[in-house]
């Protein structure tokens, strides 16, 4: 799951600038991690840009900031990134085709989901799950948390 204080995936890089006030930072901070919460729980719908920034009463602008200065990435990278890690997740469900995947993180065309996923992974979701590009550790419950959303 991908979380606003993950070490790995953002790097905060305002609190070093000292162009920024401490209020800046803190708002900014707080606009992407509820940016990042409503994209972890509703990855699967289709959300938009203005869409998350009339949620968190903010500016369209105003969230970019906060995506490009606290989170080091834009907002369309990290819904796909999201999308990403889940179909991960559920291609190691047998039984769901590439298609079933697809829909089920937010892609209305399987094409454009397998190009994503080519893109992101660098392997087609077919390879991927035909070569078991996954752990088993940990796969029943990441798999059982997927599948309720």
């Amino acid at each position: 799951m991908i979380r606003a204080n993950d070490p790995v995936l953002f790097t905060r890089r305002i609190p070093n600038d000292p162009m920024h006030r401490p209020a800046t930072i803190r708002l900014r901070t707080s606009l992407f991690e509820d940016a990042v919460a409503i994209v972890e729980s509703e990855f699967a719908s289709d959300l938009s840009l203005d869409d998350i920034a009339r949620r968190v009463a903010s500016s369209r602008r105003q969230l970019q900031r906060a995506y490009s200065e606290i989170g080091s990435t834009t907002f369309r990278e990290h819904l796909t990134a999201v999308r990403m890690e889940r179909a991960a997740e559920l291609l190691r469900i047998r039984g769901l085709t590439v298609r079933d995947v697809a829909h089920r993180v937010g892609y209305r065309q399987p094409a454009q989901f397998a190009k994503a996923f080519r893109r992101h992974h660098g392997i087609a979701p077919s390879d991927f799950r035909a070569n078991g590009r996954f752990s088993s550790a940990g796969t029943a419950s990441a798999v059982s948390s997927v599948t309720a959303a």
